[in-house]
């Protein structure tokens, strides 16, 4: 195409703005959709991969089966023996078991029911899976009789109505304990919400504890299932349980991350989809448009044509119309996803699921233009090429 095609074109398409306008409207809106989904999958994406590439990918956990909510059945337990087996297992390099209650906590008159949390802050592997450290005074020691709270006990109105501080007493069940430090933002309500002391104070607490509520071992991480195998094999051998029928099980960080990955794939390909559909409404909204516009404009065709334009030509000047209503579609649309993208991070920070980031990257922005091309395109194209194949003397006939 030529200069002089190129602003004919652009001429026809903002002599009918209007309809122009609604139809990349409803472009921009599928594309705007479809950016915000991805962003937001792919920053999911990355936030699993954190964890096969960080402190928890030589991680595994042992659970009870059944055992139901930390703290409200003991019906399987892990015990101190269980714990002895896995620390003689070939391939486990450490072990430690974890408590979990729920407790009651107050700060004046206000009375807020969250989980506690014991464990041995000589082997922290607890805060290696979470991948945190201290916000705000320090971790627990060896020893400590104090307590550390999650992220958000220092942001008012999150949990209290005011913050707690270091050095401040926090009654637990009735029990007042010594703040010592804060952790970081995990990233959920839930975890930064959570208490932390060590498994000696925990004990004095609920003295009546008996059984570990999940216990969590470092391995070989070249060997994994290997090291996963013996640790069942053992853990039935000291049970005394036939294979297929433990009550417990071991998995690894690799084996979650793979399930919850398949469940996202499912879940973002799915809402993808109906994005998909919304663009191919427009596709259908944009071919009829072209349309529209071929039999408005026949006697224009006619003229063209009777001046010595070819087929070639007039196919150009209709095709480049829908193209370019997609290319304008494509950019606004990822302008706004953008946009909402922004948006939804910051509302969702706000309510502390700050794990939940979009992600961008240059081939998202391109990609998706690139599409609202091409959807603009092909949507024209037969009404293009029936453009270009109008007779002359019918078109110059034609009211």
């Amino acid at each position: 195409m030529n200069e002089e095609t190129i602003r004919y074109s652009l001429r026809n398409l903002e002599h009918r703005k209007g309809r122009s306008f609604l139809t990349v409207f409803s472009i921009l809106v599928g594309i705007a959709t479809i950016f915000l989904f991805i962003s937001f999958g792919l920053g999911l994406y990355k936030y699993t991969d954190s964890f096969t590439t960080g402190s928890s990918a030589d991680k595994v956990l042992i659970l009870a089966k059944g055992a139901g909510a930390p703290g409200l059945s003991d019906t399987i337990k892990l015990t101190d023996d269980d714990l002895d087996v896995v620390l003689k297992t070939s391939g486990v390099y450490g072990a430690t078991g974890l408590y979990y209650n729920i407790v009651q906590v107050e700060k004046g008159n206000q009375i807020k029911y969250t989980f506690l949390t014991g464990y041995d802050p000589k082997i922290p592997y607890m805060l290696d899976i979470a991948q945190v450290g201290a916000e705000k005074g320090r971790v627990l020691r060896d020893g400590d009789q104090g307590v550390v709270l999650g992220y958000n006990y220092l942001i008012p109105g999150k949990i209290f109505d005011k913050a707690f501080d270091l050095n401040e007493g926090i009654e637990v069940n009735e029990e007042k304990l010594k703040i010592i430090g804060f952790l970081e933002a995990v990233g959920n309500p839930a975890d930064d919400s959570q208490m932390y002391i060590t498994n000696d104070k925990f004990l004095d607490i609920f003295p009546d504890e008996d059984s570990y509520a999940q216990m969590v071992a470092r391995v070989d991480i070249g060997d994994i299932d290997r090291t996963v195998e013996n640790i069942e094999k053992n853990l039935r051998k000291e049970r005394d349980l036939e294979k297929g029928k433990e009550d417990f099980y071991v998995q690894s960080f690799e084996d979650l991350i793979e399930s919850f990955s398949g469940a996202l794939d499912v879940i973002v390909g799915f809402v993808i989809l109906i994005a998909l559909i919304s663009v191919l409404v427009s596709a259908v909204n944009t071919a009829n448009t072209m349309v529209t516009s071929v039999l408005e404009r026949y006697k224009e065709i006619g003229i063209l044509k009777s001046i010595g334009a070819k087929n070639s030509e007039i196919l150009s000047i209709f095709l480049f119309e829908s193209a370019f209503l997609g290319l304008v579609s494509g950019i606004l649309g990822v302008l706004l996803g953008w946009g909402m993208a922004a948006l939804a991070e910051r509302i969702l920070t706000t309510l502390g699921y700050g794990f939940l980031q979009p992600f961008y990257s240059s081939w998202l922005f391109i990609g998706l233009i690139t599409f609202a091309v091409i959807t603009g395109a092909v949507s024209g194209m037969f009404p293009a090429i029936r453009a270009s194949k109008i007779n002359t003397v019918d078109a110059l006939r034609y009211e």
